[in-house]
């Protein structure tokens, strides 16, 4: 048995199942924690063999603080919890029942247990419409809908159990990121499930706007190695970027992929560009990203069976499924 433990909730998720892979790559014994509402099963399933790996299938605000998953644990990696704009609008209470109360239930297993770093998945989000680009750590905060709060506010108790219970915490503030694995549930989910699934179909691209929208888009792979950085490094009580610190027009991605394209209106609340500025993160942990875009999307081609079962959308589909998103937000 291993002697260093860490606990990944949201394991089976697009994000949580690539810490899982570097965390086993590093010698870890690791404990997932996953309720399967996000999560697949497939995205963990190569270590199903590997005894060093655990799966724990429960909800995260059903988790108690004496938890035996979290004992002896060295590190924890908080992913755990639910995305998406569109549903956030519908089901407001959810989100902040899972995203604030679940990390609250996570951070109390954790100091009960007395880790080293508990290492908060954070988002971009936060900074809203930004209007600092780059875009650094100490820019105007200005959550746009009810997901984007939610994660505010469970990175706001993660710094609070920082300050009044001396836990060892670090929250990372994730930009676009992507990979094999990510997510294409839910109503209209990240751009790159959508496309992908769309190509499948051989139908075309549904492009927001003109298409000249950038994204600062981040790989899987590079992400996990950032968490893995904030974990071990001594390094506590901070909030890093996470970005390429190059963004990526949606137009260049349809390029890459290669296919027709429809354009859909523009949706309020959205930014034109994401761009974080990374310069933290690297002068604090020595991280930076090493997959290439170009690199990136051709993985993603490579994988592209994943999205075989994914919702296929077009304009029609897109326009129900965001019509509380307009109703809501614009204006």
């Amino acid at each position: 048995m291993s002697s260093k433990i860490a606990v990944v909730t949201g394991a089976a998720g697009f994000i949580g199942s690539h810490m899982v892979d570097l965390l086993l790559q590093e010698g870890y014994e690791v404990r997932g924690l996953d309720n399967l509402s996000v999560g697949r099963t497939e995205n963990v399933a190569h270590h199903q063999n590997n005894p060093r790996f655990k799966l724990s299938v429960q909800d995260l605000r059903d988790l108690q603080s004496e938890d035996s998953l979290f004992d002896d644990a060295d590190y924890v990696f908080h992913f755990g919890g639910i995305g998406d704009i569109v549903p956030s609008i519908d089901r407001p209470i959810d989100y902040m029942s899972v995203n604030v109360l679940g990390t609250v239930r996570a951070l109390e297993a954790a100091r009960r247990a007395g880790v080293k770093k508990f290492v908060y998945a954070a988002s971009s989000s936060c900074y809203g419409l930004a209007k600092e680009l780059p875009t650094t750590e100490n820019a105007e905060i200005a959550p746009q809908y009810p997901y984007a709060l939610s994660k505010l506010q469970g990175e706001q108790a993660v710094l609070h159990w920082g300050q009044v219970y001396k836990l060892p915490v670090v929250s990372i503030r994730i930009f676009n990121a992507y990979g094999p694995r990510s997510r294409t549930t839910g109503a209209y989910g990240a751009v790159f499930g959508v496309f992908l699934a769309q190509k499948l179909a051989g139908k075309p691209f549904t492009v927001v706007g003109d298409g000249t929208q950038r994204r600062d888009f981040v790989f899987a792979t590079d992400v996990a190695r950032a968490f893995y950085a904030a974990a071990i490094s001594s390094r506590t009580q901070e909030i890093y970027n996470l970005g390429s610190g190059n963004p990526q027009s949606v137009n260049r991605l349809v390029e890459l992929l290669g296919g027709d394209v429809v354009h859909i209106p523009k949706r309020p609340g959205e930014p034109d560009c994401t761009w974080a500025d990374i310069s933290k993160i690297q002068s604090h942990l020595g991280w930076k990203p090493t997959v290439s875009f170009e690199e990136g999307v051709a993985i993603m081609r490579q994988n592209i069976d994943y999205w075989r079962n994914a919702p296929v959308w077009d304009p029609e589909s897109i326009e129900k499924a965001t019509q509380t998103w307009f109703k809501m937000l614009a204006g």
